[in-house]
């Protein structure tokens, strides 16, 4: 690209980005890119570099990491292999997402599009997984709106939980503990994250995180940077950090929460109805996730130690239905806060790719818009004890897959998507059959060996 071909737009935020590069002293840019299973990859850039022909120009990175699994071992999938030649993608940095990382002075960050060896977005690329989806709901005359609430467990070096006792939301236990947490909060918002608040959970050493809402690729972009940045400065404090949904056996597990609301106009069109039930645009939006539920399930819960939450009175949902303020539901709606009326789907594990989630919660919803599907009738109270004649949500990886394989869901999401999705979720459904039999509540040390360190 010569610099006659720079658009306006572009040269401005060239000129901003060199301006904050030679404010805070920024020696290295990271080029970021999620991989399939949400962890974030790419190339560490000289400042003058980045800005001479990387952040127009782009850079290469091999298109193998879209068939890693979780510990970076290769996958053999039909899309990428050998007989492909782990061809070379193309990485385009998106301007507007360079943030400075504080709790790495001279560090810099950028997000980045994958583009294949045609020019084209590449099919199995999670940001533009999600921005295809982006686009449908844009075409049906709406803004997506999203934020995410995650938990974690903060651990000892050799993955020991750093306390033995649990005090949800206490403000006096474990300041020590705070003062790490603290750090964190300070590095989120110094890389420009909208963190609202954060508590310690249900469970020794867990801790939660939320997030104000944003469009989708921001609110993914900032939940996969937010990952990065707790497990970065938990190593800083000697400590450790995991997104295992289910570290420990007989403890709360960890999960990811994703909120979702429709804008038009810069104004919230979910609330409530004349009758006081959802308006139709969060009642068929609410019918969509419903809808595809089950076939989610493996999108929320890519690995099989995820699936150890999926029981009852674990604040994690074991069936399909909705409610309002009622935490045994699995879509919990908000129709009386105005501009935050939100749907909440309380599935997802906390290792899920919130690039590929988001993805498939908007075509759930929009399936829901397009179709106009009719909402079940509420759940009142207990739904974990009285769930009536719910669906059941897929209990294990494999019940997952079969959910997936063949759904609209899986189908909306692309076909060489789906396909690769598959093989990583075979692959790992394989390697646990062994080693996770036995007791379906127990977590095993082989589990912990596999996803502690590396979700």
């Amino acid at each position: 690209m010569t610099p006659g071909s720079i658009s306006p737009a572009v040269e401005a935020q060239l000129a901003h980005i060199a301006a904050s590069i030679a404010e805070h002293r920024i020696h290295t840019v990271e080029v970021g890119v999620p991989d399939t299973y949400g962890h974030l990859r790419g190339k560490r850039v000289p400042a003058e570099r980045f800005l001479s022909s990387v952040a127009v120009g782009g850079l290469n990175i091999a298109d193998a990491i879209f068939v890693f699994d979780v510990q970076c071992e290769i996958v053999d999938s039909p899309i990428i292999n050998m007989g492909t030649g782990f061809l070379d993608m193309h990485l385009s940095p998106d301007l507007g997402t360079f943030r400075l990382l504080p709790h790495r002075p001279g560090y810099a960050i950028v997000m980045a599009d994958a583009f294949d060896e045609h020019g084209a977005p590449h099919q199995l690329a999670p940001r533009g997984v999600l921005a295809r989806q982006v686009e449908r709901v844009a075409a049906l005359g709406f803004d997506p709106v999203v934020a995410t609430e995650l938990e974690c467990y903060i651990s000892t070096p050799d993955w020991q939980p750093i306390q033995h006792h649990v005090q949800y939301s206490s403000l006096t236990d474990a300041v020590g503990l705070e003062t790490m947490v603290a750090d964190m909060r300070h590095a989120l918002l110094g890389a420009g994250i909208p963190l609202e608040s954060s508590n310690p959970e249900y469970g020794p050493g867990q801790l939660e995180i939320n997030f104000g809402p944003s469009d989708p690729v921001t609110a993914a972009d900032n939940t996969v940077l937010f990952k990065s940045i707790v497990k970065q400065v938990a190593v800083h404090h000697g400590a450790r950090a995991t997104f295992m949904p289910k570290p420990l056996s007989g403890q709360s597990g960890s999960g990811m929460h994703i909120h979702t609301s429709l804008g038009r106009g810069g104004v919230n069109q979910f609330g409530a109805g004349p009758d006081g039930n959802p308006n139709e645009a969060m009642a068929r939006w609410t019918a969509g996730l419903l809808e595809h539920a089950c076939a989610f399930q493996l999108v929320g819960i890519p690995t099989p130690n995820g699936y150890r939450r999926v029981r009852p009175y674990t604040f994690a949902p074991t069936h399909v239905h909705w409610g309002e303020d009622n935490r045994s539901v699995l879509a919990r709606l908000t129709t009386n806060a105005g501009p935050a009326n939100r749907i909440e789907l309380r599935s997802a594990g906390a290792d899920a790719n919130p690039h590929i989630a988001i993805a498939a919660v908007l075509a759930a919803g929009c399936d829901g818009l397009e179709r106009s599907l009719a909402l079940p009738p509420k759940a009142v109270g207990d739904m974990y004890a009285e769930p009536g004649d719910s669906p059941v949500l897929p209990a294990t990886i494999t019940e997952a897959i079969a959910a997936f394989a063949s759904s609209g869901l899986a189908a909306s999401l692309g076909s060489a998507f789906r396909e690769n999705f598959l093989v990583l979720a075979r692959y790992e459904e394989a390697i646990a059959a062994g080693p996770m039999a036995g007791d379906a509540d127990e977590v095993t040390a082989w589990e912990r060996a596999r996803y502690l360190e590396h979700t």
